[in-house]
């Protein structure tokens, strides 16, 4: 029984630094990297951020992929991926508490007119503007999973007057909790700043069409630090130049990398972040050598997928 470690992408930790975290988590576990995969009938596990190509056909008993992340659309769906394979995620604080963060950062920026006393600082101009009332402003989070509600509590211990969205009915102390189809477009019609931190589901993939963002309050500013596919991004460059809204920042785009000739780049009301909202694992490698201890032993797995829900 071996672990196999891919990230399968670049620009973030290298698969050398994981196996150690793991390694160091559970010292007797069979651990190994792309670069050094040895017998592939030997691997069980494989730890991924995506699954690349036909990866799952090489590993003809693998058991488990485990996803090193929380998103597992890409996962689920792959056409190799066979139907006994299982599949497991991620819910780390350390992420959870970054996502959170970079929603407070982005809506500060907007309170606080950043942009607007960098603009004037430019052209050595005094200009006092009065700030955004943070008790006045409301902040809508969609999605209240592990990611959702810890944004929703920071949002809210910062005085912002906080209003969820889910799927199904969830509470949180201090915030106006709604679910369902039909309670998001009034409650976007109410929110000054809207943050979506919702999982890739056949329910949300295009959520945020024409129709939806027409929902949108005036002025109002959607933060996206989901999944790309939330949004029909050719939709939303209209309405934000129709004036429907005033800005989008987007940490996850449809396309990954975001390709040079995308017109995203360059439209004045959209700010892009290269999917870095959440970044640490802090301790969550931790779940992966325990997921490992337990495929080995048989027991249930922490943090097991639906597949068919998809999350």
């Amino acid at each position: 029984m071996a672990l196999l470690i891919e990230i399968g992408m670049s620009g973030w930790m290298s698969e050398q630094d994981l196996a150690d975290q793991v390694r160091a988590a559970m010292p007797e576990a069979d651990v190994r990297i792309s670069t050094n995969i040895g017998n592939p009938e030997d691997i069980t596990m494989m730890a991924v951020v995506s699954l690349q190509g036909d990866r799952p056909s090489e590993f003809v008993n693998l058991q488990l992929v485990q996803k090193l992340g929380a998103g597992v659309e890409t996962i689920v769906k792959h056409p190799g991926l066979p139907d006994h394979v299982r599949v497991t995620r991620l819910k780390p604080d350390a992420p959870a508490r970054e996502i959170a963060e970079w929603f407070l950062a982005y809506i500060l920026r907007a309170q606080r007119n950043m942009d607007k006393h960098d603009a004037d600082q430019a052209i050595s101009t005094w200009s006092p503007v009065e700030p955004r009332y943070t008790p006045d402003t409301v902040v809508g989070v969609l999605g209240l999973g592990h990611i959702g509600s810890r944004s929703a509590g920071m949002l809210r211990d910062v005085g912002f007057q906080v209003k969820g969205w889910s799927r199904s009915p969830k509470q949180i102390e201090g915030v106006d909790c709604r679910h369902g189809y039909d309670a998001l477009p009034e409650l976007l019609g109410e929110c000054d700043f809207v943050c979506c931190i919702l999982p890739s589901t056949a329910e949300t993939v295009g959520l945020f069409d024409a129709k939806l963002l027409s929902a949108m309050k005036s002025g109002a500013q959607l933060l996206n630090a989901g999944r790309g596919d939330l949004i029909d991004e050719p939709a939303l460059m209209t309405a934000l130049d129709a004036g429907q809204f005033d800005r989008a920042v987007l940490d996850v785009v449809s396309e990954e990398p975001l390709p040079s000739d995308n017109p995203l780049w360059s439209h004045p009301k959209v700010v892009i972040t290269p999917h870095v909202s959440g970044w640490h694992l802090g301790d969550a490698l931790k779940d992966v050598a325990e997921n490992y201890r337990r495929l080995s032993a048989g027991e249930p797995l922490l943090h097991e997928v639906d597949r068919d829900r998809g999350y």
